[in-house]
């Protein structure tokens, strides 16, 4: 099974990604991960990488699709493999197809804007000890201070309401046409989100077993 998992910041995607890994036992492959791999050991699409990177340049989609490309060849991904955060737009997705990277399934975890915001924005973590609370699923005993600790309870700047909300406008104008993309190709499965990850789990496998 070779899927690519979509999905807003803050969906539950990387969520998801483990369900499926265990159940299945298929590797869930990073971009960010695989890139920082590619460093580390020095491959020829790595050391690319590098020299991109140390000019302060992005990566160019065709060293990322070469590096994810070695990945995929790798003997744990013989069975299948997800692809999270990649591709992110639609010439990605070209140059995906154009080596001949067969994928089975996109799946498309659907979540509304505003559930994320909510769930995005409420969030809390200690400055202490970085232990994580939200205001309205997972409350501390004394609002602002850590149960495990006494520390202070901040907002990341990741987590502010206008932070969540440019990153979904990114991912709407870059991101979002994959799904035209690939439901034009037959691969698209659209899950809908819901507030228990286990009924989203459910509904995920469901979608994966069909």
């Amino acid at each position: 099974m070779k899927l690519i998992l979509l999905g807003a910041p803050g969906a539950g995607k990387g969520t998801q990604a483990e369900k499926i890994v265990e159940k299945f036992g298929i590797p869930a492959i990073s971009t960010g991960n695989i890139i920082r791999a590619a460093l580390k050991e020095g491959t020829d699409m790595g050391l690319k990488a590098k020299s991109y990177m140390d000019a302060g340049q992005l990566v160019p989609d065709e060293v990322v699709i070469g590096i994810i490309k070695d990945r995929l060849k790798e003997k744990d991904c013989e069975n299948g493999f997800i692809l999270d955060g990649f591709p992110r737009t639609i010439p990605q997705a070209q140059a995906l197809e154009n080596m001949g990277i067969v994928i089975d399934k996109v799946l498309d975890i659907e979540v509304s804007d505003e559930a994320i915001t909510k769930r995005l924005s409420g969030r809390r973590v200690c400055s202490k000890c970085a232990n994580s609370y939200h205001i309205d699923y997972k409350k501390p005993a004394v609002d602002g201070i850590c149960d495990a600790c006494g520390g202070e309870l901040i907002q990341r700047k990741d987590d502010a309401p206008e932070t969540v909300q440019a990153r979904l406008a990114e991912y709407h104008q870059l991101t979002e046409p994959l799904k035209d993309f690939y439901g034009k190709l037959g691969k698209l499965v659209v899950v809908e989100g819901q507030e228990e990850v286990a009924d989203t789990t459910a509904l995920v496998f469901a979608a994966l077993e069909d």
